[in-house]
């Protein structure tokens, strides 16, 4: 119960000051330049370091110690952020130093995200890997509502070196709390590997055992292909279409991204049941299709007469909870089963390269989205998106279903 209590304070921290960054920059990137290739890129600087560095902290994770690998990270975000307000003192923020220091804060968080990842069988007993997760789901989604409201707020009374200040102070206390986590409370089952290779043997290993788990195989597959779709027809469209074309406030659009994690805390409090009376196959079926209606409704008013502020908001934040609930039915129950399948000596790289293989798709979604936004009405974007995610579902789920 320590641990956990332990573990909630500082990964709410840590999120929470991460979220108001994430939101106030790319709010600030859209509004200075009204471009949605720069919102685009800037989210693409913040993915690149996942994909590169995900297998080299999954390394360093099964090599090291993790506790030291979360709480440095979580206190190097800190102290970068903090030299980053200093010079917004005497500069004017601008986009270099946006790229910059949002792929240093996503290097840091990609350490530290895996290092933790990796180590939560170990915080708490066996029974309660489930709800650790759920948890970690439920704290990710508050901070992410709590982040667009208040950051939205914030915003609108003040300028972006609040949010820098913030951030450093959250992931600094953030570090703090975490040195008195035990991340040897429960340790697991380990393989034998060849402990003198060095990266590569380790990597290796980590890709010999996901080609040998058809069950991992599978995960794969499915998150890589709602990853893509998710960015090409939601990350760059949404905020695009509140922001620059319905010309909702601010306060509004912070309201609509804080529906998104209500949806995805609904679904974290409710899968944990839900995955014990229904089979997770249908459930994912379930899940996948509700998620492409989902996006495909995106675009909807676009196309429909005009309406009012209020009822654009009211039709955005009930698309976007259902759209949270679906996504908490597939990443919980996903991570869980990996997290308990795998080796301790084997989480790390297993996870990282797992993270590698489904997040090098999005940025290629991204930059399409991003490239195109500009030159084609972005209700064809959502429309299209939605429309070939439930195709290509509908594919890998009957695949799944014949037996090998």
């Amino acid at each position: 119960m320590k641990n956990l209590g332990l573990f909630i304070i500082g990964k709410l921290i840590s999120v929470f000051g991460s979220a108001i960054y994430t939101f106030a920059i790319g709010l600030y990137v859209l509004k200075q330049t009204g471009s949605g290739f720069s919102f685009a890129l800037t989210l693409f600087v913040g993915l690149i370091p996942t994909i590169i560095f995900s297998p080299v902290a999954g390394y360093m994770s099964d090599r090291f110690d993790k506790k030291k690998i979360v709480v440095f990270m979580d206190f190097a975000n800190g102290m970068m952020f903090l030299i980053l307000f200093v010079l917004t003192l005497k500069f004017e923020l601008n986009q270099p130093m946006i790229y910059i220091s949002t792929f240093m804060t996503t290097v840091f968080t990609t350490f530290f995200g895996i290092a933790f990842e990796a180590a939560k069988p170990n915080l708490v007993a066996d029974e309660k890997l489930m709800s650790i997760n759920s948890l970690s789901k439920v704290i990710d989604s508050t901070a992410l509502i709590l982040a667009p409201v208040l950051g939205g707020l914030i915003f609108a009374f003040t300028d972006i070196k609040t949010f820098i200040l913030i951030n450093a102070v959250c992931f600094i206390f953030s570090a703090g709390i975490e040195t008195m986590i035990d991340f040897n409370y429960n340790i697991k089952s380990t393989v034998e590997i060849n402990d003198d290779g060095g990266f590569v043997e380790d990597i290796k290993d980590g890709l010999t055992y996901i080609r040998k788990s058809s069950e991992i195989v599978k995960m794969i597959n499915v998150l890589v292909i709602l990853n893509f779709f998710i960015s090409f027809s939601v990350t760059v469209p949404l905020p695009y279409i509140i922001n620059n074309l319905l010309n909702l406030s601010s306060n509004q659009y912070g309201i609509i991204q804080g529906a998104f994690p209500v949806g995805m805390i609904l679904g974290a409090v409710a899968v944990g049941k839900i995955i014990e009376k229904i089979d997770y196959m249908k459930l994912l079926i379930f899940s996948s299709i509700t998620l492409s209606v989902a996006i495909a409704l995106l675009g909807l008013p676009l196309v429909l007469a005009d309406a009012s502020s209020l009822a654009y908001m009211i039709y955005y934040i009930s698309i976007m909870v259902i759209f949270g609930i679906a996504i908490s039915f597939i990443d919980v129950p996903i991570l869980w089963l990996m997290q308990k399948s795998i080796p301790d000596n084997l989480r790390g790289k297993v996870l990282s390269i797992s993270m590698s293989i489904v997040k090098l798709i999005a940025p290629l979604g991204l930059v399409i989205s991003g490239m195109i936004i500009n030159s084609v009405p972005v209700y064809i974007m959502t429309f299209a998106g939605g429309g070939i995610l439930m195709l290509s579902n509908l594919m890998i789920l009957n695949q799944k279903n014949k037996p090998a």
